[in-house]
């Protein structure tokens, strides 16, 4: 049709006495391709600037027409009529014809984007490498002698936090990155911690006798001056300061002191600060008489003085501080400081089971406690390498150890630093050279000021909690991998349990001839490896603040307690001494570890996290405060209308969710690659929702209400019946009832987003 117009206009009109030119430019990144138009400038000059319009309509004293040259005889019109007849009919085949053509036939190869069409793209099934071989490459990888220029690359006396020591050490790790050809950040926090004074020091005198100045400190400790009596506390645990109660002994403004280890020394200070004491001295038993000793003792992780949010620079957040932070003086002391003490108590007599300790104190032992720290800011670097899935880019395992040490740190920074880069090498050479592709990414972390509290990992999840909590679904922490080798100890989320003990039954130990399970696990796996998060475990504000299943582990002597933690004592010479002279075996076997965990979660289609461990932690739960609301309502402590069948039908709805979301992923076609990401998607949500939305982070950064600490926890609310038992101060009935609501709908909210669509919801409740 455009043919047979274009013959009639020019029969009656003529040639065009200008043109049009048309510059076609292809859209290499795009369907659709940019047209543009250019008239030339004949054209302007021709029709004075008023376009076509004008040539078209001119008056009668313009030039003669067509047919006014041709004449309007009959003959003339028909001919003129029969010619345009057959060529409209021509046009109009040719037309259809060419427009037919175009609809039928196939692209023309000239037309194929070159780019585009030699990718290789992934399908739901992408191409995956068989597991079995990922594991022999592996296993290539690695070797024990690898291990021995990388702890000389990593090994430092000093690189405390912020330090040029530290610094230098974040170079090394991302110039290591580089080298892998990772792709590279940094993630820089001005974050606030407590140092020794730089002048005068902490002291105390006992009795009037000799002024000690200990060099040791305890971060975020109180500052001032106390006097009271000394009263031996054991390990300053919950049930420690319940036997001494027990005992009528007033813990009023004593000043306590306790041994190093068992809990953390925050947990410590604040069990303390709740039986009344007004300060608290820590020693160290098992190491030398004058050895001190370092730590910090804020109940939660990060900077204490941006709860929430994050320290970046120039932030104009309001003051504040956090809840965890003590309001008692903290120090420590060497042995030799802490025996001269010991020496000279009075009162009555220590229970057989503290050792090593005759008298527990008396009144006339008076004490002077003084503490100067200082607060200081300190520029931080996190360090950063990933290497980018090949399917699900955006979904990714984050893999990280602390880089800075009180001293020479090796057990504490080095050995972590040094697996974490040997992972980093192996799995990027695998990338690169032997045809691995993970379907979703790792993500490789460097941090700093591990020592005051795991403060530049928790920076990094509050300044980027929102975009991490969708994304990130595993967190592995290489914190103390390697502190003996009696014993294989690991804290990790429910959801990872399966694929922690399928890991160990994979990876050989270093005399190859045994599992790790077989060579750790003697009765049953659960109690010979499980063991709960500690307050101060670096993956533990992965869990518990931001909802991401972790996972820490160790080897670990026979008492798994590092003698020489928080000291300066921490080289390799005592690592050497702790491990039999097998550090660089026992850091093989921790990359291995670490790296099966890391390549199954980015191998396989699904996640392989269990949903149902949950239920069955759940469950338990509720059956425990179930029994005793029925004994408090017995005792007329509670109203007759509460009822615990709210918390059971949510515990129902959870369970038939996870069971339907099992089902789901059994019947799934991991050939839909968008069916696996929405069954991923829903796995993810699991530990996220579980975090009470109720509850601030500023008060209780651990919202976990399974495995967190705080009010809203299903184990506070067994405690807090417990207390309305036994009528202790604390105890409240509405606030009980208020805290049951709450966690009664965490919940049920838990179990409405595992259920995934709207109409799939449980409504039973």
């Amino acid at each position: 049709m455009d043919q047979a117009r274009s013959t009639i206009s020019k029969i009656f009109n003529g040639e065009p006495h200008s043109y049009t030119r048309f510059n076609l430019t292809q859209n290499m990144e795009g369907d659709n391709s940019q047209v543009e138009m250019k008239l030339s400038s004949e054209m302007d000059e021709e029709v004075g600037g008023n376009g076509v319009g004008v040539h078209l309509n001119q008056n009668s004293n313009s030039k003669p027409s067509v047919a006014q040259k041709l004449g309007r005889k009959p003959k003339n019109l028909c001919f003129m009529a029969a010619a345009t007849l057959l060529i409209f009919i021509i046009g109009y085949l040719i037309g259809y014809l060419v427009h037919r053509k175009k609809d039928l036939a196939p692209t023309c190869e000239a037309s194929k984007d070159p780019i585009i069409d030699s990718f290789v793209h992934e399908t739901g099934a992408a191409p995956l490498m068989d597991w079995d071989d990922v594991k022999k490459l592996l296993a290539q990888k690695l070797a024990a002698a690898k291990f021995e220029p990388v702890f000389r690359d990593f090994s430092s006396a000093n690189h405390r936090a912020g330090s040029t020591g530290d610094n230098s050490l974040a170079n090394k790790v991302l110039n290591k990155f580089k080298e892998y050809g990772m792709k590279t950040w940094t993630d820089e926090h001005f974050v606030k911690v407590q140092d020794a004074p730089a002048s005068g020091s902490n002291r105390f005198v006992f009795k009037n006798g000799r002024e000690e100045r200990p060099v040791g400190f305890l971060s975020y400790s109180g500052n001032g001056t106390v006097t009271g009596a000394v009263l031996y506390a054991f390990y300053g645990r919950e049930d420690d300061f319940k036997l001494l109660r027990e005992k009528n002994i007033n813990l009023t403004d004593r000043v306590m002191l306790v041994r190093a280890g068992r809990i953390s020394f925050a947990e410590k200070v604040a069990n303390a600060a709740k039986v009344g004491a007004s300060a608290v001295l820590i020693y160290q038993d098992s190491i030398g008489e004058s050895t001190e000793l370092y730590g910090h003792v804020h109940m939660g992780s990060g900077d204490p003085y941006t709860p929430g949010f994050p320290s970046f620079n120039h932030t104009q957040f309001p003051p504040v501080q956090s809840s965890g932070l003590p309001k008692i003086l903290a120090q420590t002391i060497t042995k030799e400081m802490a025996n001269s003490i010991l020496r000279h108590l009075g009162g009555e007599n220590a229970p057989p089971a503290w050792t090593a300790v005759s008298k527990l104190g008396d009144k006339s032992d008076v004490i002077v406690v003084e503490v100067n720290n200082v607060l200081t800011e300190k520029k931080i670097s996190n360090v950063f390498g990933v290497i980018k899935g090949f399917v699900d880019a955006d979904r990714y395992v984050v893999i990280g150890a602390q880089r800075d040490a009180w001293g020479a740190g090796f057990a504490a920074s080095t050995v972590g630093t040094s697996v974490l880069a040997e992972l980093a090498r192996s799995i990027s050479d695998m990338v690169k050279n032997d045809g691995f592709k993970p379907r979703r990414s790792i993500v490789f972390a460097s941090w700093s000021a591990g020592e005051y509290g795991s403060v530049g990992a928790t920076e990094w999840l509050e300044g980027y909690l929102s975009s991490l909590s969708m994304k990130a679904f595993s967190y592995i922490s290489l914190d103390k991998v390697v502190t003996g080798q009696m014993k294989f100890k690991v804290s990790a989320s429910p959801l990872m349990h399966g694929l922690i003990e399928g890991t160990m039954k994979e990876v050989n130990s270093p005399n190859k001839a045994e599992t790790l399970f077989s060579r750790f696990v003697k009765r049953n796996f659960e109690n010979d490896v499980l063991e709960p998060f500690k307050l101060d475990d670096a993956a533990f504000p992965f869990l518990a603040f931001s909802g991401i299943p972790s996972v820490s582990f160790g080897f670990t002597s026979v008492d798994s307690d590092y003698i020489y933690s928080g000291t300066t004592l921490d080289t390799r010479e005592k690592l050497n001494m702790a491990t039999g002279n097998q550090v660089t075996q026992m850091a093989e076997m921790a990359t291995r570890f670490a790296g099966h965990i890391v390549l199954r979660l980015v191998h396989d289609h699904l996640l392989r996290l269990d949903v149902m461990k949950y239920n069955n932690i759940i469950r338990s739960e509720v059956v425990k405060i179930n029994g005793k609301v029925s004994a408090v309502k017995a005792m007329k402590l509670l109203p007759k209308s509460l009822t615990v069948n709210w918390l059971i039908s949510a515990s129902g709805s959870f369970g038939r969710a996870a069971t339907k979301l099992v089902e789901d992923t059994q019947n799934s076609d991991l050939e839909d690659m968008e069916m696996c990401r929405i069954l991923n998607d829903r796995i993810m949500t699991v530990e996220r929702n579980f975090l009470s939305p109720y509850v601030s982070p500023r008060e209780s950064p651990f919202r976990h209400i399974l495995l967190g600490s705080g009010p809203h926890t299903l184990k506070a609310l067994s405690n807090h019946l417990e207390g309305l038992r036994t009528d202790h101060p604390d105890a409240d009935a509405d606030l009980f009832r208020n805290q049951f609501a709450l966690a009664t709908w965490t919940v049920q909210g838990c179990a409405n987003s595992l259920a995934g669509n709207i109409w799939s919801l449980d409504n039973e409740i």
